[in-house]
């Protein structure tokens, strides 16, 4: 009866552990990425501090599922002062034997300040593959967070992960 009793104990426990365990995501890239040529700031002219910046930049693959992909990607931005709404973004991964097409469904980004001055900017959100093929197909459709980290003005890491 007490072994029962035990066995049965230890049986739950060890659902409790496995259902409560943390969800880890899939890394499917890292990228070190930088700005490519200008971005241009437009002010939108309503209230100080609120312009639209549209920037592109181009990535490589360090890490992941994609890791020696080439990612080269473009968003537009609503600034209001530090904080910032993504209002569109997406690009290509290219890869040899495949290709995958991200779009950014959401997003936010904020300045990072260093004495005062801004050295770069961080951001988070969601995106949706839309497109992918060879080998990396089965993303096709899939739902993806992205965050971004600041090196410096020109360069940041991109992480895209599935959810």
């Amino acid at each position: 009866m007490k072994t029962r009793i035990v066995v049965a104990l230890v049986g739950a426990a060890l659902g409790v552990i496995a259902v409560s365990r943390p969800v880890r995501a899939d890394v499917i890239a890292r990228y070190e990425c930088s700005t490519a040529g200008f971005y241009s700031q437009e002010p939108i002219g309503d209230r100080p501090d609120h312009n639209l910046v549209v920037q592109d930049y181009v990535c490589v693959g360090v890490e992941g599922l994609l890791k020696g992909a080439v990612y080269s990607a473009s968003n537009a931005v609503e600034w209001d002062g530090p904080k910032a709404a993504i209002v569109f973004g997406g690009g290509v991964h290219r890869i040899p034997g495949g290709r995958v097409v991200t779009q950014l469904i959401e997003g936010s980004a904020q300045a990072v300040m260093k004495d005062g001055k801004p050295v770069g900017v961080e951001s988070s959100g969601k995106g949706l593959v839309k497109f992918a093929s060879g080998p990396y197909a089965a993303l096709s459709g899939k739902t993806v967070r992205f965050v971004t980290t600041t090196i410096n003005p020109i360069r940041f890491t991109l992480e895209f992960t599935t959810e």
